[in-house]
């Protein structure tokens, strides 16, 4: 029997070439050229639709050391970077086309691969499924997706509010609580007076805006409103929403201040923490000038700043099991943005993990997970083990890993390089388990 992957994009790339690499029959459908999302152009497989840039190469972000994870393991996605990169400075970038004609030429080349050029509209009933479709996910495989996992674990747009290093955060301004002292100290607040809120409403009026893309454009739900939009309906809209201080009294005033921007707990380790509401629109360079304005945030380091685009993904902590399959219909595994990472790398990564994950099963094997201390098993665990109440895509980062056992304090670059040591010395002895699944 062969396996099925709907989408040939990064991730259904990567997993048709790990199932095929043990020996396994794949079709791998992919609608181009008959049919184009608003974001594709190309007729090539695995095309990047936006930036050619795979973001940092050095070991001092967590992305790097994800790629360097996959070059040892033989990943096709880097392979085809290494040989289609361009100058970049510190990043890893590419030609886009020449990236695309390598994996192209590498997948319909496999005698084990057949790629099918064929729109799929209906989810397969049984027989082992990859959905590999991507964020532009079309209405009717989205419309069949939540029938099986329920609508409300299904979502089609895609609100990030930032995320902070935690140790970037300054506790002699902000402090920590929730309101009216109920559920522990599991907040950070940082305080507005009114001349402060003022201030920040006016910047944010007065700031500038990333404009959307085609398939980009989205309709804001309330539950979901861009900050400056909310601000646009009246300078004092934050201080009713997102920023409202009812039930949080400042223990060094007494008082309640004017507005209050609270911070949550984003990951395990407590080493990350997100801006509670604040998604947004505003450019980057914008988002850190003004929110550096915020009391307790001058010096913050920004892991992730916000962002607002179309992208369907599922609820993966609610929606998958262990190994990425859909709680309710198993036969069907998710890999790429789909199942909840955000980026091309870790898009590429899902669907390496996905396709050892199918491998397996096929075989008859039990493969082990990739150890916590890799990126590659950094990534999994958060799609496992997220906050399901709050969940949204992810870039890989270091604030996923463990943290480090240390016995004396560590700069935070020589932390960050301290993991990635850590996490290529844990490979290999995974990836020898994984040949053995008969490979």
């Amino acid at each position: 029997m062969h396996i099925s992957i709907i989408g040939a994009g990064l991730a259904g790339c990567e997993a048709a070439w790990q199932l095929a690499n043990f020996g396994l029959d794949v079709k791998l459908y992919e609608m181009k050229p008959q049919c184009f999302s608003a974001a594709h152009q190309s007729e090539q497989l695995a095309e990047l639709v936006c930036s050619n840039s795979l973001r940092g190469a050095g070991m001092n972000n967590a992305v790097g050391c994800l790629k360097e994870e996959l070059r040892r393991i033989g990943a096709l996605f880097i392979e085809a970077a290494d040989a289609s990169q361009v100058p970049a400075g510190g990043a890893l970038a590419v030609d886009r086309d020449e990236f695309s004609r390598y994996i192209s030429e590498k997948i319909t080349d496999h005698p084990q691969i057949e790629v099918v050029r064929q729109r799929v509209d209906s989810l397969p009933t049984e027989g082992p499924t990859i959905l590999a479709s991507g964020p532009l996910t079309s209405d009717a495989l989205s419309e069949q997706l939540a029938a099986l996992i329920g609508s409300e674990h299904l979502y089609f747009y895609d609100a990030i509010a930032p995320i902070i290093e935690a140790d970037s955060i300054n506790l002699d301004v902000a402090w920590r609580a929730s309101r009216y002292d109920k559920g522990g100290a599991d907040y950070i607040n940082c305080p507005l007076t009114q001349e402060e809120y003022e201030e920040f409403i006016t910047d944010l009026l007065e700031a500038d805006k990333v404009a959307g893309r085609e398939f980009e454009k989205l309709i804001h739900f309330e539950g979901c409103m861009p900050i400056e939009e909310m601000a646009a309906r009246g300078r004092q809209t934050l201080s009713f929403g997102p920023m409202k201080p009812v039930g949080l009294r400042d223990p060094r005033t007494g008082y309640i201040p004017h507005a209050v921007i609270q911070l949550r707990q984003d990951n395990l380790h407590a080493s990350s923490y997100n801006m509670v509401g604040f998604q947004t629109r505003l450019t980057y360079p914008e988002q850190q000038r003004i929110f550096r304005k915020i009391p307790g945030l001058k010096e913050a380091r920004f892991e992730r700043l916000g962002s607002m685009h179309r992208n369907t993904f599922v609820n993966a902590p609610r929606a998958l099991n262990p190994r990425l399959q859909l709680n309710n219909a198993p036969h069907i595994t998710l890999a790429g943005q789909i199942s909840g990472v955000e980026g091309y790398v870790e898009s590429a990564a899902c669907g390496l993990l996905a396709g050892l994950f199918v491998a397996a099963e096929r075989l008859g094997q039990q493969l082990p997970d990739p150890p916590e201390v890799t990126a590659l098993g950094a990534l999994l665990n958060h799609l496992r083990t997220a906050d399901a109440d709050n969940f949204q895509p992810t870039n890989v980062n270091y604030g996923l890993f463990p943290p480090l056992n240390l016995e004396r304090k560590m700069k935070r670059a020589d932390r960050r390089l301290a993991m990635a040591e850590r996490a290529l010395a844990a490979l290999p002895d995974w990836w020898q388990e994984v040949e053995k699944l008969n490979r």
